[in-house]
């Protein structure tokens, strides 16, 4: 199994509501790594349509028209193209149609430019419940282990990363376009500590990554960096939870109840 990985974090503001502008962008960008490999690209949250759902004029009845269906969008055959072509995974941020409504979702391709999986978000307060809420907290297998991905302010309750390390993730990709700043970077580095994981918070503002013994691997914060590529070794995480101290190892699942 692949233990270290190359992820690239888009750290661009997209456009309100202009998905084809968005996506000319994205791949506009993604020319930056041309000529190195990378394992994982992940985008902001919400990122084809600019996370529409916080304009005041965007309601449940109509947001639909900012949603894409990934068996149909060529915006979406795009970046499986891309995917497929640089034999790179990708979690790209979108907003998606289903008859019942839209959900904010992450979009997983896997080196092949297959669509490996959905992730809906789970937790919708605020503009956010003009979405769907996702329904359920998975893990996905790729050659470098199985991985989580979170959006945004999922990533403010514990049991979501904790669910997702329970179920063996050593990396969690977390696409976002809330809060960021100090007060996340504390968030953060807590849970991926707590968990013992990796995690890629993925802002149109800022790149950071946190390991699983708290510590700040990659913050990178400057407006002239549309794209930053970190590389982790995951072989760290399972060092982690092999020790005696291990948070995972040691729970006292028999106490946890209501």
């Amino acid at each position: 199994m692949k233990n270290a990985i190359r992820v690239a974090q888009l750290k661009i503001v997209p456009a309100k509501g202009d998905l084809r502008a968005n996506h000319e962008r994205l791949m506009a960008v993604l020319g930056q790594v041309e000529g190195e490999a990378v394992d994982v690209v992940i985008t902001p949250e919400g990122f084809l349509d600019g996370y529409i759902a916080t304009e005041e004029g965007v309601t449940r009845e109509n947001i639909h028209q900012y949603a894409v269906d990934p068996a149909d969008s060529p915006l979406v055959a795009g970046v499986s193209q891309w995917a497929r072509s640089h034999s790179a995974w990708f979690v790209l941020g979108c907003t998606r149609r289903v008859p019942e409504g839209v959900y904010n979702t992450a979009l997983i391709f896997d080196r092949q430019g297959g669509l490996k999986g959905i992730y809906d978000k789970t937790h919708c307060q605020l503009h956010d419940k003009k979405y769907l809420a996702g329904q359920r907290l998975e893990v996905f297998k790729a050659d470098f282990g199985p991985f989580g991905v979170m959006i945004c302010a999922d990533r403010r309750w514990p049991e979501t990363v904790r669910s997702l390390a329970l179920q063996g993730a050593r990396v969690i990709f977390n696409p976002t376009y809330g809060m960021y700043g100090e007060q996340n970077l504390w968030l953060m580095r807590t849970r991926s500590y707590e968990s013992e994981v990796f995690i890629a918070f993925t802002h149109p503002l800022e790149a950071l990554i946190t390991d699983p013994n708290g510590e700040v691997v990659t913050d990178e914060t400057s407006e002239q960096t549309l794209l930053s590529v970190t590389e982790i070794d995951l072989a760290a995480v399972d060092q982690r939870r092999a020790r005696d101290s291990s948070h995972l190892k040691d729970r006292r699942t028999e106490l946890y109840t209501l």
